[in-house]
């Protein structure tokens, strides 16, 4: 089989540029052109990237050194790195492959890790160091202050169910994640669900004072989906409907069709969202305000896990808000084909 080397460096994934001794590109693939709009053949390769280290370790190779790696990082238009292998190409005259990595996702990646480490971490902590400070209190100044004991020990055991919702959302969105891959497939009906849901959260309701109010059709709609999955993004939208829409004294919860899409939208009438926090609502940790939220019980995971469970499911979760005119969450889902 007679096959060419342009053919070759094209079926490569990544960047690949072969150049001569002088240091001029003979060869590049598609991926590289296109990582360097301005490459071209027979002309010298520091005319479309001029990072010093790349340069060095390609003079090193074509003056016969061993392969060197280095890495390039650039910052316009967009943030990107790249790790970068130069190695010697045998014939008889001196070449040097090229042949560029890019870092740019696992970067990314490392940093929402090295982030999320250091948000759960202060999460746990707060609660963490409050539990300690009473313990110390009740071993000490308030040992025989039994009001002093009661009022310490129902705050502990806030803070402790406030530890105990925190690592269950974080194991809760660990397993979607890593599940996210697979499509589920069992068939739900989201009209039984979301009225169990609904009747479960009614004593939450009564208590803030929140009238629930709810329209769905008489017949299933259903959609494959992760019964427990679908259950928990549900009922944290009502929830938080409940909680802080809880000023505008009702919640509506609609289920509707829409083409091949299944919609659960669950709205409140609360003070609504400025439009600055609206992007980043599903961000992990995320709160329009820390106080309010924690004191609410909130992790700053809900929407986070709820974004996730949509994903999973091949839907997603829509957020429209006003000041002033409460908040509106749409969980879309494609409907079932085979029983809708």
């Amino acid at each position: 089989m007679d096959i060419s080397a342009a053919a070759l460096l094209d079926a490569a994934p990544d960047p690949l540029i072969v150049v001569d001794r002088r240091g001029h590109v003979t060869k590049a693939n598609q991926r590289a052109h296109a990582l360097f709009p301005t490459l071209q053949n027979g002309l010298p390769f520091s005319f479309a990237l001029r990072n010093p280290d790349v340069l060095d370790a390609l003079a090193d190779v074509l003056n016969g050194a061993a392969p060197r790696e280095t890495t390039w990082e650039e910052r316009r238009p967009i943030e990107r790195a790249f790790a970068v292998y130069v190695a010697p190409l045998g014939g008889q005259t001196a070449a040097a492959l090229l042949h560029f990595s890019d870092l740019s996702e696992a970067r990314r990646i490392e940093a929402m890790r090295v982030d999320f480490i250091a948000n759960a971490s202060h999460e746990l902590r707060t609660p963490l160091a409050s539990v300690l400070g009473f313990i110390e209190t009740l071993q000490g100044p308030a040992k025989d202050d039994a009001v002093a004991r009661a009022r310490f020990l129902g705050i502990m055991q806030g803070q402790a169910q406030r530890m105990a919702r925190l690592i269950d959302d974080l194991l809760s969105l660990s397993r979607v994640e890593l599940r996210e891959h697979q499509t589920p497939s069992d068939p739900l009906d989201l009209v039984a669900l979301t009225q169990q849901i609904t009747d479960g959260l009614k004593p939450l309701a009564t208590e803030r004072g929140v009238t629930i109010a709810v329209e769905w059709p008489q017949t299933p709609i259903v959609v494959r989906g992760d019964r427990d999955e679908l259950l928990r993004a549900i009922e944290n939208l009502v929830e938080n409907a409940i909680k802080y829409g809880a000023s505008g004294g009702r919640v509506q919860i609609a289920l509707t069709e829409s083409g091949t899409d299944a919609i659960v939208a669950v709205k409140d009438f609360g003070p609504g969202i400025a439009p600055e926090h609206l992007p980043r609502l599903t961000e992990r940790f995320y709160r329009v305000d820390i106080a309010d939220s924690r004191d609410k019980g909130g992790t700053g995971l809900g929407l986070a896990l709820v974004k996730h469970i949509a994903a999973h499911h091949r839907g997603r979760l829509q957020i429209e808000s006003q000041l002033g005119e409460g908040a509106t969450f749409r969980l879309v889902l494609p409907r079932d084909a085979q029983n809708g």
